[in-house]
């Protein structure tokens, strides 16, 4: 797991000032850097906005006496999607938009419900509370 953070920290840095340079090469460094301010500032309302919409819901199922599991995997995509929404560059803004903006949300939500049903029926999903 180390590894792999290891790899994700160094990797995608590279790919994105790659980006952001051939990028640059073609338009100018003025537009990429407007582009790199203008997905910042979009993006870091519609994840505001997305997760007003997705606390509510959760609100809501839970004042009907239900678990909102399909809702806690919205925020969770939101929260991630926001975050990358913010760290500059192309390559993180395309998936932070995908996991922000509802319709692209509900296949990477499927996949993670899959994905940690899966990890629960081998046991190797932890989960902690704390006092």
């Amino acid at each position: 797991m180390l590894l792999k953070l290891i790899l994700l920290f160094t990797i995608v840095p590279i790919v994105e000032l790659a980006i952001l340079l051939r990028l640059s090469s073609y338009i100018g460094v003025g537009y990429t850097l407007l582009i790199v301010f203008f997905t910042g500032i979009m993006g870091a309302y519609l994840a505001r906005s997305e997760g007003k919409g997705v606390i509510r819901r959760i609100k809501l199922e839970m004042a009907q006496g239900r678990m909102p599991g399909d809702e806690l995997i919205n925020g969770l995509c939101v929260i991630v999607g926001g975050a990358l929404l913010l760290t500059p560059g192309i390559f993180t803004d395309v998936i932070g938009f995908s996991l922000v903006i509802p319709v692209t949300r509900a296949a990477i939500k499927s996949t993670v419900r899959s994905k940690m049903k899966r990890m629960i029926e081998e046991g190797t999903f932890m989960f902690y509370f704390r006092k």
